[in-house]
């Protein structure tokens, strides 16, 4: 395939504020980047200088935005030679799962969102994680019905759900490829087998977390060779993931989910040391990718499309967004207190909707249309008419066809994940995230690739203090609830964005903070995922350190909040499409970078 040729890039900044928010986000990764990724295309690299710089990149026919300079070369490479975006977000995978193996990969599960330019239909295509069907209501509890620790869970095979990428990846070509399938894996084949140099990134993430890493000899042989942590830039070979990609690449995820590589992952699971897991060849060879009605939410004149349960993500997007469309936040500005206490309290309003009611809709009736709709978010809007902070939040109470009692979830969701976002030449729309839950998953290597923990989103109790049945606990082939919000924002049935971030539960502010960022307060891609971060999902108010968000810190004590100043590493990845220009923006805090011609 061709290397691309240089990117037009432009660059217009509001404000210096809005400026020196960009600036002041470039995490030091990002810094030198460029050395840690051999082979690159000079665009690719002019991409990191560019993002470096805080500029965004602009296009007039394609554009991908992901989370590592040699995936996104590889879907570039897929769209510049005639692709379409499902084709260009598989080879990205591929690629991921070998350079960034810390967050996706081969053995976690995605939510996908598409906009088909023929139809102008947006589908949601769900491949989460399923729980095995031998698992019990009281995997995660310990004998004397107290919670396990969330660690005593994730590390081995009790946290391994039954993996819906590489199936993902199979419906995403069957539906909407143009490209041979065989040839989407050649780039990460090639990495795989002769090398790639290990990004600063990747050596990070192994360095802190080298303890849990050795606990098991395939892991700690691959990422921790000779006892020591891989450094930056050592090269790093897997033909075991080459290997595993090419029998995919001939034989379909047939050769996944069935046969040898599906018995040596079943083997991986139920073999760990002092924590097996109940993954059988039944839950692999029964695995289905489920098409689901998207989420849509007006906010503005746009409507904002995402994944609907089991993800709380759209919802929970929607809710927020559906809560400040009374609320002139152009007016008052990005910098203003009065903009983070609305954004914030309409956040903690809707993640307690989120904690009462949203999970796997499979097997909890849930009131999807009622949490969406307009008297109700026009009534919990209302409670944010004061002028400081509310003193308390509760779950509201949403229209839906029947009652049902329920308890409130206290599941943790650890920050990891990656996003992808992609507009084609025929002007499809992708947002996909992706994910193998925590950092490194359960831990468990095998084939190549790491094993998901996807298990421990579930809530660990199966009823709260009243004995009311958490709608989130877990059950046999249910999907875990998430906070994954891959998100397409329509306006007159086209999209004008695409945008997605990892980061756990704190995805959901993310993605709404940078729609925000867009529609209200008129940012370009760049400056949109690079400013500073003001999250609240249950009571603290989370300011970045290092942002000029931070000097909000007192006036926002000032009307109420508790208020904390600290890192927030999302991983923001968006497009805009204005007209028949594209602009794409890679968030500073990562390695990531985007590509258009």
């Amino acid at each position: 395939m061709h290397r691309l040729s240089l990117i037009a890039l432009t660059l217009t900044f509001a404000t210096p504020l809005l400026a020196q928010q960009a600036a002041d986000a470039i995490a030091p990764e990002t810094a030198g980047a460029g050395d840690s990724f051999a082979g690159l295309s000079d665009a690719a690299r002019a991409a990191l200088d560019t993002k470096a710089a805080g500029k965004p990149v602009t296009a007039q026919d394609w554009m991908i935005a992901a989370a590592n300079p040699l995936a996104v070369q590889a879907g570039a490479d897929v769209l510049a030679a005639g692709g379409s975006a499902a084709d260009a977000m598989i080879a990205t995978q591929a690629v991921l799962g070998l350079v960034e193996p810390q967050s996706s990969g081969l053995g976690g599960g995605a939510f996908l969102v598409w906009y088909d330019a023929a139809t102008g239909k947006v589908t949601t295509l769900d491949a989460r994680e399923t729980a095995p069907l031998a698992v019990t209501p009281k995997a995660f509890l310990n004998d004397d019905g107290t919670p396990m620790g969330f660690f005593d869970a994730v590390v081995g095979g009790l946290s391994v759900g039954t993996p819906g990428t590489p199936k993902l990846m199979e419906v995403a070509h069957r539906r909407w490829g143009r490209t041979n399938w065989a040839d989407l894996f050649d780039d990460a084949i090639e990495l795989g087998t002769n090398g790639f140099a290990v990004s600063d990134r990747m050596a990070g993430a192994i360095a802190d977390d080298a303890e849990r890493l050795a606990r098991f000899p395939a892991t700690a042989a691959y990422f921790l060779p000779n006892g020591n942590p891989l450094p930056a830039g050592a090269t790093l070979t897997n033909p075991a993931y080459a290997d595993t990609l090419t029998q995919i690449s001939q034989h379909g995820t047939a050769a996944y989910y069935t046969g040898p590589i599906a018995q040596d992952i079943i083997a991986t699971v139920r073999n760990a040391d002092g924590n097996p897991g109940y993954l059988a060849m039944d839950d692999l060879a029964l695995y289905q990718v489920k098409e689901r009605d998207p989420v849509c939410v007006m906010y503005r004149a746009a409507e904002v499309c995402g994944m609907g349960p089991p993800s709380s993500g759209a919802l929970t997007v929607g809710q927020i967004l559906g809560m400040l469309d009374t609320y002139d936040l152009a007016a008052l500005g990005p910098d203003s207190p009065e903009s983070w206490r609305l954004i914030g309290d309409a956040s903690r309003l809707a993640f307690a909707d989120r904690g009462r009611y949203m999970a796997d809709s499979d097997f909890v009736p849930m009131p999807t249309a009622g949490l969406t709709a307009a008297p109700y978010l026009a009534e919990r809007a209302a409670l944010l008419s004061g002028d400081d902070a509310l003193p308390e939040v509760a779950p509201g109470m949403p229209e839906w066809d029947h009652a049902m009692l329920l308890g409130d979830d206290i599941a943790l969701e650890f920050p990891s994940t990656s996003h992808i976002s992609i507009v084609d030449s025929f002007g499809n729309a992708l947002s996909m995230t992706t994910t193998i839950e925590n950092g490194f998953g359960s831990r468990l290597f095998v084939r190549g690739f790491l094993l998901n923990n996807e298990l421990t989103d579930f809530s660990f109790a199966t009823h709260d203090d009243a004995g009311y049945p958490i709608a989130n606990r877990i059950e046999p082939g249910k999907r875990p609830r998430s906070s994954m919000s891959p998100t397409i924002v329509m306006q007159d049935g086209k999209p004008i964005m695409v945008v997605g971030s990892p980061g756990g539960s704190q995805i959901i502010g993310y993605v709404a903070q940078t729609i925000i960022a867009h529609l209200d307060w008129g940012m370009d891609a760049q400056q949109a995922v690079a400013m500073g971060h003001g999250l609240n999902r249950f009571g603290t108010m989370d300011l970045e350190a290092g942002t000029p968000l931070a000097e909000l810190e007192q006036p926002l004590a000032d009307l109420g909040f508790e208020v904390k100043v600290g890192d927030l590493n999302s991983g923001l990845h968006a497009i805009v499409i204005d007209g028949e220009t594209l602009t794409g923006g890679a968030d500073p805090r990562r390695e990531g970078i985007a590509l258009g011609e």
